[in-house]
Formats: structure tokens, sequence, C-alpha cells
């Protein structure tokens, strides 16, 4: 059984440190020891400048005070669609609304825009229109399917077009009809 000497291991890890500082304090040596009369010259030249006057800040303009009386003004805490909706009298839906249990089909999963009208076939004097999906896929529409995201009802398949009625929120709570058309892509 060999015995290490106390020293053994300090010596071991002393030899480690100084292969790790030994670079260092030269590269902080070699820094400290050399020519700076350019930087030198600079600081006495930034030092000899004439100091500027520096402009004031802003005047700072404190806003007037309002005091809210109520008298024929709007309730600022109520909402802004009942208001609208009362001053308008347009308190009903005029019975327009989404489809009630209405089954989604295929092309209302996209946004109308990203849909493109490729062609037409007509079987039995009914026209049936192509539509290419973002996907890729060709579908098949007449009148009565739906498409886009807003409830877009196709209401007439053409050669070069298909038109549809889209039901779109109006702003106040309730729904309006919009009238949309997709046109034949070239």
């Amino acid at each position: 059984m060999t015995t290490q000497t106390p020293s053994a291991p300090i010596a071991r890890h002393g030899w480690r440190r100084a292969a790790v500082l030994l670079p260092g304090l030269l590269l902080i040596s070699a820094c400290s020891g050399g020519d700076m009369d350019d930087l030198k010259t600079y600081v006495e030249e930034v030092k000899s400048r004439k100091s500027q006057r520096i402009e004031p800040l802003p005047e700072i303009r404190v806003p007037e005070l309002f005091a809210y009386q109520m008298h024929d003004r709007p309730d600022p805490f109520r909402p802004f669609v009942e208001e609208a909706r009362e001053e308008t009298g347009n308190t009903s839906n005029k019975g327009i609304a989404p489809p009630a249990n209405h089954v989604k089909e295929e092309l209302e999963q996209f946004p109308l825009d990203t849909l493109r009208m490729v062609g037409t076939l007509q079987k039995d004097a009914q026209n049936w229109g192509l539509v290419t999906a973002p996907d890729g896929a060709v579908h098949r529409i007449q009148p009565g399917n739906y498409m886009g995201k807003n409830y877009g009802k196709i209401t007439l398949v053409a050669d070069d077009r298909v038109e549809l009625v889209e039901i779109v929120p109006d702003g106040m709570g309730g729904w309006q009809e919009r009238a949309a058309r997709l046109d034949l892509s070239e």
C-alpha cells in the first residue's frame, strides 16, 4: 500500500491552476504595457473642447380638467352597441341569423378569399361549379351549398362566377346579409 503525502494532490492541482491562469495573466500584462499616446491625445482633446449650452426641456402643459355632466350625453359606462341599437331603432335582427342546427360543409372551413373557382360542369341543365380549396382538393358545388367562414349560401353557379349570400355580424350584436361572389380563375 502506498501512501500519498498531503502535498501531492495540491501539487497536481497547482499545475492545472497555473496552466489555466498563466495565459490570462500574460494577456492582462500585454494590454497594460502598450503605447497609449493616441488614447491620451484623444482624452486631452475631449477635455479641451468648449462646453455647449444644453437646451431646456419643453414646458409640460397640464391638460384642462373636464367635469362630465351627463344631461344629454351618453353614459360612458354603458356598452356602445346597446346605445347605437336604440338610436337606430335596430332592436331586432330582422330575422337574419346564421342557420340553426347547420351541419358545416367541407368548404366552410376555409375563408372565401382562399377558394378559387376553376370551372363548371353541366348535367341535365344544372350547372355545377368546380372550386379548389387551399389544400389542393377540387370540390363540386351547386346552389344551396355553403362555403366560406361566414355561412355563405350559394345562390347561383354561372359559367364565369359563383354568387352567394353571407351572414355576417353587423357590429351591433345582430346579423346582416352580404352579397359575395367568386369569379372564375384564369
